[in-house]
């Protein structure tokens, strides 16, 4: 008999923003951040991000609190703060990366397993997709029980994905040589990698990457049993999860050179794993990468189909995807998710490049839902709205909040115009969903602002297409 209401506590949230941001980044961070720079760009880099994004989990911290009654995080702050438009395009962005991110799961889980049985190989064979598409459908029946259930099993995975990773930095803590992280610390003997601050702005986005899922808590703000634990569920779990990350990419780079790093196939810390203790730990790793993606595949179905059932309660998305089953489970917005992994799955049989490509372009994306949240932060202390009595605290949200803007827009630039333009190609198509819904309440499609934006996007999106036409621009 399920619940009539599904309230997460502070450890659910909390699973949920750990289990959505450790998928398969942490396993392939050592060789990703190697073939981009040397040891002293990259603490300099993690030095800037750890400013940025604990900036950007005090963001949505602050927002929880202070805006109790805008649920799904994301989406709403940029709805309440810039209008319709802005609220769906945030919310089309961060579907399409979340679903094209589960694609890349998908992939990288089978990728693994082909370490041990080569019939997987790359992660892309028939037999290799037709196991991924079985699995897809095990985790869509699993969270059509109910969302309190799956949240339940995706804090068993939290846990257990966490222990091979401690264990690692144990391990690795022991080995480490310090003259290996300072033989070229500024990677000078590769002309490739140019100054020390072109090796930050070219790691950025790796770091990103690896970040995602952040605002998981702030999504589901709507089903916390407590308002308060959504912030400190975002603030709890990103520095959690930023010390694993520092000290597996760190450690890493005192125990093989950056060279050798940059050189390893992916998930390249099984590789370190087992230059340390030998076969083993390659073994170890990749069961912890197998559970971690378990556990990433389950947060992320949960996260598409909560920001378009909730885009949808609130009349922004079509009126079909707020249907819930008898377990409460927003069903339309899994079956239509669902189904686009099912259907870029069977893509990647054909263009695995492609795919590659996309999923860092998904990565992107979620740029965009992630400045307007910082943007809706600053604009929300500088009106002195809700602020009314606590001018000192309204200074200090200012500040954060500003910070936050400064360094979604640094990341922008790090991301660079090529990711911008294809960006733009993807969400113009979203206006047809818009379109839709607004044409249900019987309303106008844009206000006099919006226009100017879609235009924006319009032309962003006609430059991206031409480019790829052209050969200008490549996916």
């Amino acid at each position: 008999m399920s619940q009539p209401t599904q309230k997460l506590r502070l450890n659910a949230l909390i699973a949920l923003v750990v289990g959505s941001m450790i998928g398969g980044g942490i396993f392939s961070l050592p060789q990703n951040m190697a073939e981009k720079a040397d040891a002293g760009a990259i603490l300099i880099g993690w030095g800037i991000t750890a400013v940025g994004m604990l900036t950007l989990a005090f963001v949505f911290q602050t927002l929880a609190n202070r805006k109790p009654e805008l649920d799904s995080g994301v989406y709403a702050y940029a709805k309440a703060g810039f209008g319709d438009y802005m609220g769906f395009s945030s919310a089309w962005g961060y579907w399409i990366s979340a679903w094209l991110g589960n694609v890349g799961y998908f992939v990288l889980l089978f990728s693994t397993l082909g370490y041990f049985f080569p019939v997987f190989g790359q992660g892309n064979t028939p037999i290799a997709i037709g196991c991924a598409s079985v699995l897809l459908w095990a985790v869509h029946f699993l969270v059509m029980r109910g969302i309190k259930e799956a949240a339940f099993i995706n804090q068993l995975t939290t846990v257990a994905k966490i222990v091979p990773l401690i264990m690692f930095i144990v391990i690795a803590a022991v080995a480490f040589k310090a003259d290996i992280f300072t033989r070229d610390i500024w990677g000078r003997s590769n002309p490739d990698f140019g100054g020390v601050m072109d090796q930050v702005r070219n790691m950025m986005l790796v770091t990103v990457f690896v970040f995602i899922g952040i605002e998981g808590a702030s999504v589901y703000s709507a089903r916390a049993q407590k308002r308060s634990d959504v912030g400190r569920a975002t603030v709890i779990g990103f520095l959690g999860v930023l010390a694993l990350l520092v000290l597996v990419n760190v450690l890493s780079l005192g125990i093989m050179s950056q060279p050798e790093l940059a050189r390893l196939q992916n998930p390249s810390l099984a590789t370190v794993m087992e230059h340390i203790v030998g076969h083993w730990g390659a073994l170890l790793i990749s069961i912890g990468l197998a559970i971690s993606l378990l556990g990433a595949l389950l947060s992320w179905a949960l996260l598409c189909a909560e920001i378009l059932f909730a885009t949808a309660r609130d009349k922004t998305m079509p009126a079909f995807l707020k249907k819930e089953n008898a377990n409460h489970v927003p069903v339309n917005a899994l079956w239509l998710t669902n189904g686009m992994i099912q259907i870029f799955l069977l893509i990647t049989l054909v263009s695995a490049g492609t795919y590659t490509s996309l999923i860092y372009l998904a990565s992107s994306m979620i740029l965009v839902p992630y400045l307007w949240s910082a943007a809706y932060a600053v604009l929300l202390s500088g009106r002195g709205e809700t602020y009314e009595h606590a001018s000192a605290e309204r200074t200090k949200d200012l500040m954060i909040g500003g910070i936050a803007l400064c360094y979604a827009v640094w990341l922008l630039y790090a991301g660079g115009v090529k990711y911008l333009l294809l960006s733009a190609l993807l969400y113009a198509p979203g206006v047809i969903l818009f379109a839709k819904a607004k044409h249900e309440q019987g309303e106008p499609l844009f206000t006099h602002i919006e226009k100017g934006i879609f235009t924006c996007v319009v032309a962003g999106a006609g430059l991206a297409a031409y480019g790829l036409y052209s050969g200008l621009l490549s996916l």
